[in-house]
């Protein structure tokens, strides 16, 4: 721990952090401190002027990534009949029903999202206080309870991030890795931040975007804007 936190306070020496950058600037700077031993994940946090108590300002969506995440995700698929035909086709990890159903009771959960058709839904509802605190629930506005369950796992695996609001307004997504080129981030990033921009409340007044920053898993966080 003593030789991360020196290599966190050497990459923050040259970061101003009362200074907000451009948004290519930021990239740059994150990517030349992502010094790790493994792939660092670049990570997005937009602070919102929104009062997440309040049901209708309280964001949940999904948005597709131009470069996808860089990131693997394994699928489970609640699905019977041709269309859990449909799922193994379309390269989910994992399908099933009571079988599923049962697996997931018995703890053994070897995804990372997971999906439903409709009809599914009463049986996934059985495990759905497992499923819900790790964020893995099917969601009809997730687009994860559906009929086109090809789509969605083409969705799922293709980069695909969701973001949702935590207590203090504040969301937050990995938005590619440090390998990517700038060009790649730069573009997720806009992506990712335009999708949360749209998503804005009709309730909310005043500024919506209080501030953005970027950071890899290792590194130090860099305010940046997004006017460009």
């Amino acid at each position: 721990m003593a030789k991360v936190g020196k290599r966190l306070k050497n990459a923050a020496q040259s970061i101003d952090r009362s200074k907000v950058y451009s948004l290519t600037d930021a990239v740059k700077l994150i990517k030349e401190r992502a010094t790790a031993k493994f792939d660092e994940t670049i990570e997005v946090a937009i602070n919102l002027n929104v009062d997440p108590r309040k049901a209708d300002q309280n964001l949940r969506g999904v948005v597709q990534l131009p470069h996808g995440t860089g990131k693997t995700y394994r699928v489970a698929v609640f699905a019977k009949g041709p269309k859990a035909e449909e799922a193994q086709k379309a390269g989910a990890d994992i399908v099933g029903a009571e079988d599923l159903m049962e697996k997931i009771q018995a703890g053994d959960m070897p995804f990372d999202r997971c999906i439903a058709t409709p009809d599914m839904m009463g049986l996934v509802g059985r495990v759905g206080k497992i499923l819900g605190p790790r964020g893995l629930m099917p969601n009809p506005k997730l687009g994860t309870v559906t009929m086109d369950v090809a789509e969605a796992i083409k969705s799922v695996k293709g980069g695909q991030v969701e973001y949702r609001t935590e207590k203090a307004g504040i969301v937050h997504a990995g938005v590619g890795k440090a390998s990517f080129n700038e060009q790649a981030i730069l573009e997720n990033v806009k992506s990712y931040v335009d999708a949360v921009i749209k998503a804005k409340p009709t309730g909310v007044k005043g500024t919506y975007l209080k501030s953005l920053s970027l950071s890899s898993t290792m590194g130090p966080a860099v305010k940046f804007e997004i006017s460009e």
